[in-house]
């Protein structure tokens, strides 16, 4: 199924949804079937609401982390060289500043380092 269009509250086609929904509808969304020949009209709403305070981040800006990227993955090892990143030979890792590579596909490459339990 293909959502095609979603929405905001307010705009055309979430009028009557507004009037029903009120301040908890966040987006009204179209989809398509093509095989049932079929649109469904879905909405989003929200059903409760709690304080919640975020985890801490894991790493600062200014942190060095690790990264680990394949001997051959030429695109990722410039990509990190781009932003500053450098390569430790004896670790065989990539190091670079946290906030260098957050929020994008690096940050997934991140080495979480264990301490062994003695």
């Amino acid at each position: 199924m293909l959502a095609r269009v979603k929405l905001k509250p307010g705009q055309k086609g979430t009028k009557k949804l507004v009037t029903q929904y009120g301040d908890a509808l966040v987006c009204v969304r179209y989809r398509y079937d093509a095989q049932k020949h079929k649109q469904f009209k879905t909405v989003e709403i929200i059903v409760s609401e709690s304080d919640w305070t975020p985890p801490p981040a894991k790493h600062s800006d200014s942190d060095l982390v690790s990264l680990r990227i394949g001997m051959t993955d030429k695109s990722l090892q410039n990509q990190v060289k781009a932003v500053g990143g450098r390569w430790d030979r004896e670790k065989q890792f990539w190091f670079v500043r946290y906030g260098c590579i957050a929020g994008t596909k690096l940050e997934k490459l991140i080495v979480i380092e264990t301490k062994k339990s003695e």
